[in-house]
């Protein structure tokens, strides 16, 4: 009887064992009021705001050792050589945002030689809780100071991939019902004029992403946007592993051996290809090369691997039927 009675919590344990599966942050509760309109919200996130609620101290204390691990390990520029600083950040907690900033993450930083000197800033890839940082505004602002005060801004480049739903008014945090927020052009802009980021490729998946181009371009940087300003982009269904531009770009056009601009190309006709095959709109991605950006892009790019690596994950035009816009 004794060995029966430490037997039942053993089994009731393993059966709680079976069933502790992981669970998404839920998305059901409505936004914090910040305006009392239309107009006043998007003066507001105009200016870039952030919004944590119901976050304990014991949560606040391992997003900080999360973030102060992240930030600690990125290592230092080297002389003479054009290094890039990666930064691939997913600012939505669906994990389709998770899982494409950290395959991001990891082509980037092998095709610009980044190793050491790349972080990713996501929420859960949707089979555990993450282990990153959050990719909240605060988190992106605290991760590209890291990287200014490392690099040689008059020789290195940042590398900024952001993976995220979008509006008009710029790209959208959100960690489930606890955090929200936005990052406008006005605020992204400010945060790398500040830094002295002058030397960058910008890329961001996201509806709406165009509305970067007139704050972002510049002549000593590359923006690549996943639609113009006047239109959504696709892809952002929670059990896939791309969007349309995540996954004609990084998954597709970066991992082979060609110039940025040939892959930026390459990856808008496969987007417009999928697109037409879904009689979706077509999202028009954006292209800017700034007239200066030669002169750190062609050594950067002079290292790049030889040998292009094979796609993962499935192809986003394979759960077209399930396609939303994001």
């Amino acid at each position: 009887m004794l060995r029966f009675a430490w037997a039942v919590p053993a089994l009731v344990l393993a059966a709680a064992g079976l069933q502790a599966q992981y669970r998404a942050p839920r998305h059901d509760a409505p936004a914090p009021a910040i305006g009392r309109d239309e107009t006043e919200y998007t003066y507001y996130a105009a200016q870039g705001f952030q919004f944590e609620r119901d976050r304990g101290p014991a949560w606040v204390l391992a997003e900080h050792r999360r973030l102060e691990h992240a930030l600690a390990g990125v290592t230092p520029q080297r002389k003479g050589v054009v290094d890039a600083y990666v930064l691939a950040v997913g600012l939505d907690s669906d994990p389709v945002f998770g899982r494409e900033a950290r395959e991001a993450g990891k082509v980037l930083s092998r095709r610009y030689d980044a190793a050491g000197r790349t972080i990713v800033l996501a929420g859960s890839d949707g089979t555990a809780e993450s282990d990153l940082p959050r990719g909240s505004p605060d988190n992106i602002a605290a991760a590209l100071a890291r990287i200014a005060e490392t690099m040689d801004k008059n020789e290195d480049v940042l590398v900024l991939y952001t993976t995220s739903h979008g509006a008009p008014y710029g790209i959208a945090y959100n960690d489930g019902n606890e955090g929200t927020g936005t990052i406008s052009p006005g605020r992204l802009w400010a945060m790398l004029d500040a830094l002295g980021l002058k030397r960058r490729i910008v890329m961001i998946s996201a509806c709406f992403s165009g509305v970067f181009v007139p704050m972002i371009g510049s002549d000593d940087s590359v923006l690549l946007t996943a639609a113009s300003s006047e239109r959504p982009s696709f892809g952002c269904f929670s059990d896939g592993d791309w969007t349309f531009f995540g996954d004609a770009l990084i998954n597709t056009a970066l991992r082979k051996s060609q110039p940025l601009e040939a892959a930026a190309r390459e990856a808008k006709g496969l987007i417009a290809g999928w697109e037409a095959k879904g009689k979706l709109d077509p999202s028009n991605p954006q292209i800017v090369i700034g007239s200066r950006a030669a002169a750190w892009l062609t050594p950067l790019e002079a290292r790049m691997p030889k040998a292009a690596t094979a796609p993962v994950g499935r192809p986003s035009i394979s759960l077209l039927d399930q396609v939303v816009q994001h």
